[in-house]
Order: structure tokens, then sequence, then C-alpha cells
């Protein structure tokens, strides 16, 4: 039994969230949340939102038991782009892109 949870544009570079993504693949639940609590970033965070998510649905529209839930899937896809631009030196433009991300987890029964 799966459920799955999806944030779409979250201000956080992928590159950034896909490192706090791979730490808590094929995790057990209580392993993950450990995980999350403890790293200290924004992607952290955000992550930790998601799975918290993604095990209710599992829970309340599944019927799950939450002690036998593991992580099958932390996936962190790249969002659009926010293109800002600023003068440079030399009268050159700067670019300045704010990356998003879209953060998909999902969670199933052993």
């Amino acid at each position: 039994m799966e459920a799955k949870a999806i944030a779409k544009m979250l201000r956080v570079s992928p590159i950034r969230a896909r490192l706090v993504a791979d730490l808590i693949r094929g995790k057990n639940i209580s392993e993950a949340r450990n995980i999350l609590v403890n790293v200290n970033n924004k992607s952290a965070k955000l992550t930790k939102k998601v799975l918290d998510s993604a095990i209710a649905n599992a829970v309340n529209n599944n019927g799950a038991d939450e002690t036998t839930l593991y992580v099958k899937e932390a996936r962190v896809d790249a969002g659009p782009v926010m293109k800002r631009h600023m003068f440079d030196s030399r009268s050159h433009i700067g670019h300045n892109n704010h990356r998003t991300s879209h953060i998909i987890i999902t969670v199933a029964t052993k």
C-alpha cells in the first residue's frame, strides 16, 4: 500500500534539496524523521513537511499502520526558474537565477 505527497514551487535549489532527499530514501519513518529534524537547513524543513503529509495520507486515506511504513521514493525535480537581472561591472548584465523545486515523497508498507 502506497501513499504520496507532493510539494511544488518551493523556493529552494533542487541540488540542495536532493542532498536531503538522498539521506532519507529507503529508511523507516522514524529514522527519516530523526534525520530531518537534525539536519539544519531549509530543504530539510520543507522535506519534513512533505514526509509528514505523505504519512498522514497513508494513515488516514489507506488505513496503514504508521510503524510499518518506510520511504519508498524521495525525489526532487527542478521547477521553473525565476530569472532576475542586475547590472554588473563595465555595463554588463549579471544573471541571478532563483531556482525552485518540486519534492515528491512516496511511503509504502513493508
